[in-house]
């Protein structure tokens, strides 16, 4: 199996090390070179865990045959664009059960009209993981309010809204959505 855990670990910034110690149970940080290179073989439960270590989906992690990867042609810098010196690749976006999407249809905050937000659902018990960040709230009647998560306690959440001027609203949602990935065409 062809993994892409490098690519991966190396795209949120993390050494062998932290990754070995995010696994649960932790392992070496030898191990997960291993796994990494080929050296040994990555079992589906290795994979998993890894992913979860990651925060990524188990299949970002794999080469699969019908997926077509983007291939990286540069690297922006601090000195401009230069050339990988190895082959990278980017994973197209693939949505979890727990995903939602957002359309801007007028541009608010850093969105764009156009821009399409793909958030996560989380229950109360993780709310706290979403501090500054924006987030989707539903309200009662099928409303919703959207704004950066500034404060929770005891399920209810504080929230700051995008517009210019507006209060900060108090609610006690029975999930919220996080946003993880912004997608806009320019």
């Amino acid at each position: 199996m062809l993994t892409r855990i490098r690519e991966v670990r190396k795209a949120r910034g993390l050494t062998l090390q932290e990754v070995a110690e995010r696994c649960d149970p932790p392992t070496t940080a030898q191990t997960i070179g291993r796994l990494e290179t080929g050296t040994r073989t990555v079992s589906v439960g290795w994979l998993n865990r890894i992913a979860a270590a990651l925060e990524a989906d188990p299949s970002e992690l794999v080469t699969l045959p019908d997926r077509v990867d983007l291939g990286v042609a540069a690297i922006l810098g601090a000195d401009g664009a230069a050339a990988p010196t190895k082959p990278m690749s980017f994973s197209p976006p693939v949505p979890g059960a727990e995903m939602i999407g957002l359309l801007v249809d007028v541009a608010q905050g850093d969105y764009r009209a156009g821009d399409q937000l793909w958030a996560e659902r989380l229950a109360a018990a993780d709310y706290a993981r979403a501090l500054n960040r924006d987030v989707l709230v539903p309200r009662p009647v099928g409303r919703f309010a959207f704004g950066r998560l500034v404060a929770t306690e005891a399920g209810r959440i504080q929230l700051l809204p995008m517009a210019a001027g507006a209060r900060q609203l108090v609610l006690d949602p029975p999930w919220i959505a996080v946003v993880r990935q912004l997608v806009r065409a320019l």
